[in-house]
């Protein structure tokens, strides 16, 4: 056996280190494999969002130089460009021809926006309030047509972006350069998605006077954000209005502002691109981390080697380990046969006691002189009450009972009548077997009382648990109303014996048993530890539960 251990220790230790080795050659190989895929993937990403972008730009340039001799205050300047603009192809969410109108040339401006059709010719601030013209006389940059034309687009003619704190900066910056440029991430409508805005300055052709801007508003989510649901990268852009912020784009395609990844992650690459003579940086954090890919497959790897190294351990150890089954399965068959042996014996016990118990219900039911009816009576009810008790305990594997159960009516008499108050306890076996013919010896002579006059008692049946911890008692009180002395059975010998000795020894605990003006009462008290299962209050955490009022309450 020591040399079969050393040998199988030896294969074990030389299997343990080529695993090892495999699965450190392939974490390097898988992990910069995964590294190049991304890569590759994240650049070519990159480089459609950039293409896309450059046919965006060359649109508003194309649109731009469509112009001739434009009339700055004509409004259906859109109209010889709407088949040119829409030839390209491109998911712009609106166009607008924006002119640059000088302060005197408003009034024909707005009757040029009342002729074209439009909503609302009134030439206002881009917020929608009336237009102050006590400033200097400079140009304004007024929205004079748009493209698509629909009920929420319409409204928007008529409006000076001058103020706007976004779209004028980029008008701003595009007159300024001469070329497209493109505006900070914008709602594009009131409602609407979150994009940006393309303004090309528009030039006169007999000078180089700017005379307005074509605009292309995008969605910012198929612009630059949209990536395949199976990539191995989500995208992000960084706020150029935030420093620190990223915007984002769910499923749906709705932007959202966060400052930085929620899980405290990096972006493994940034990239930049170009639109509207600005650069944007796209920021990509890859879904599956590369590492902990290559983790997961040297893992496997390992985990193959270790599992061939233990099936080699295996055949070798197999002498060994059928020895060791044999030895437990003897040990299992000796420990088997005590415990059956002390099964029996327990049987044996309780059996012994059933009968002892049976044979004084005999004996103290028959004595000399009894009236055979009545006490053939009363032993069958207590032997009956016997066996609900020993069948209520089969069914719990003798591990106690509930108290409830014990007033069930096919064991006490007149059940139905009883009405019963108290927690459902759990109580022992042996606790079960005294409390069952207790209660039965109460109920057998209960119904006695007023039979003359075609009356019965009412009758409780109540018990409750006062105190903690070792101090807990167990009440318990019978009551019968409308009864006396005189109307009452007296009790028998046998039922004076279980009622004032035999259930309070059995329980720990002290009884007494009197009249009242109205009622008949029995009381028992003793200790909970010697009424309630162990086992039941340990395996459950509680040793009692709300119990129903059986039957309907009746005043005495």
């Amino acid at each position: 056996m020591v040399r079969l251990g050393f040998i199988i220790g030896l294969i074990a230790v030389i299997g343990v280190v080529l695993s090892g080795f495999s699965a450190s050659r392939v974490y390097e190989q898988e992990a910069a494999i995964q590294r190049i895929a991304l890569s590759r993937a994240i650049d070519v990403h990159a480089s459609q969002v950039q293409d896309r972008l450059t046919e965006r730009e060359l649109l508003g340039r194309v649109a731009s130089g469509l112009f001739r001799k434009p009339s700055v205050i004509k409004a259906d300047m859109l109209q010889p460009l709407r088949s040119s603009i829409y030839t390209f192809k491109t998911d712009f969410v609106l166009a607008t021809w924006v002119a640059r109108l000088k302060p005197e040339e408003i009034p024909a401006a707005e009757a040029e926006l009342a002729t074209a059709g439009f909503p609302d010719p009134i030439v206002r601030d881009y917020d929608g309030k009336p237009l102050d013209l006590s400033g200097d006389a400079i140009p304004l940059d007024v929205v004079m047509d748009v493209e698509p034309r629909n009920s929420e687009t319409m409204v928007l003619t008529g409006r000076m972006l001058d103020s706007d704190p976004i779209l004028g900066r980029t008008f701003a910056q595009a007159l300024a350069e001469g070329q497209p440029h493109v505006s900070d991430p914008i709602p594009l409508t009131r409602n609407g998605p979150v994009g940006v805005v393309l303004a090309a300055p528009v030039k006169n052709t007999d000078s180089s006077d700017t005379v307005g801007f074509v605009t292309f508003s995008y969605k910012l989510a198929t612009l630059m954000l949209t990536n395949d649901d199976l990539s191995l990268f989500s995208v992000v852009l960084k706020d150029p209005s935030r420093d620190g912020y990223e915007l984002v784009a769910d499923e749906s395609g709705e932007i959202t502002s966060r400052a930085g990844h929620p899980e405290g992650a990096t972006p493994m690459i940034v990239r930049t691109v170009t639109f509207g003579n600005r650069d944007w940086s796209l920021a990509y954090y890859p879904r599956i981390d590369p590492y902990e890919r290559a983790q997961k497959v040297a893992l496997i790897i390992g985990l193959a080697g270790l599992a061939l190294t233990l099936i080699v351990c295996g055949l070798f150890g197999y002498v060994s380990y059928s020895n060791i089954r044999l030895r437990r399965e003897i040990q299992m068959r000796i420990g088997f046969e005590r415990r059956l042996t002390a099964v029996i014996d327990e049987l044996n016990h309780r059996v012994k006691n059933i009968l002892a118990v049976i044979q004084s219900i005999v004996t103290r039911t028959l004595r000399h002189g009894s009236d055979l009816d009545v006490a053939r009576e009363l032993l069958i009810g207590r032997i009956h009450a016997m066996s609900n008790v020993v069948s209520l305990l089969s069914d719990s594997q003798w591990q106690g009972v509930m108290l409830k159960g014990l007033l069930e009516s096919r064991a006490i008499p007149h059940a139905d009548r009883i009405e019963v108050e108290g927690p459902d306890i759990a109580v022992s076996a042996r606790a079960a077997q005294s409390l069952s013919l207790l209660f039965f010896e109460l109920a057998s002579h209960s119904d006695e009382g007023l039979a003359v006059v075609g009356k019965h008692p009412r009758v409780t049946a109540h018990w409750s648990v006062t105190g903690e911890g070792k101090d807990a008692t167990f009440y318990f009180r019978w009551e019968e109303f409308n009864t006396s002395a005189a109307t009452r059975r007296p009790d028998s010998e046998f039922g004076i014996i279980l009622l004032d000795r035999v259930a309070p020894e059995a329980l720990g605990g002290t009884s007494k048993r009197y009249f009242t003006d109205v009622s008949y009462v029995y009381e028992l008290s003793a200790p909970l530890e010697t009424v309630v299962d162990v086992n039941e209050r340990d395996r459950t955490g509680q040793f009692s539960a709300p119990v129903r009022p059986v039957g309907k309450p009746r005043k005495p």
